[in-house]
């Protein structure tokens, strides 16, 4: 699976606001200015930042945007799932309205999908991860030295 420059751009604003530990708005510009992302698109995807409850923002001269929560009160699933949308490692599988996972090429249920337990698994990793992650661990993560950084393996 692979996240979209929504959720890539998105938590990048989302650090630099975090970043911004003085209580005053940051103007979008800044973040995107510092690092080098477009501002017309900063400006939709915090839109939808905004109407997930997790920025808000001030007009005026003084303007701009501020986190809703501290940082350590916003995880990454919620910042993906305000971009994104529904997190799924492939199209068929979805969470159906009752929490379950639901594969749509299952038409009945005789049918059943050889493959569901693997993605079922995939999407539980994914969110499990993005849940226990918060903005706070990003920045903290951002201040560490390269040395004291953990390299990612692949168990190959």
């Amino acid at each position: 699976m692979m996240f979209s420059t929504k959720a890539e751009y998105g938590i990048r604003v989302m650090v630099g606001l975090a970043r911004h530990d003085s209580g005053d708005p940051v103007p979008l510009a800044e973040i995107a200015e510092h690092d080098g992302l477009p501002l017309a698109y900063l400006e939709h995807l915090v839109a939808r930042l905004r109407k997930a409850g997790l920025v808000d923002s001030r007009r005026g001269s003084r303007g701009g945007y501020l986190l809703a929560r501290e940082p350590e009160q916003i995880t990454m699933a919620e910042i993906v799932e305000a971009l994104e949308g529904s997190i799924a490692p492939i199209e068929c599988i979805s969470q159906g309205p009752d929490g379950s996972i639901v594969c749509s090429r299952e038409s009945d249920p005789a049918h059943s999908c050889p493959t569901k337990l693997l993605w079922t698994r995939v999407r539980f990793s994914i969110i499990s991860t993005l849940v226990q992650m918060t903005l706070a661990d990003l920045v903290l993560g951002a201040q560490l030295p390269q040395t004291e950084k953990q390299p990612i393996t692949t168990g190959a």
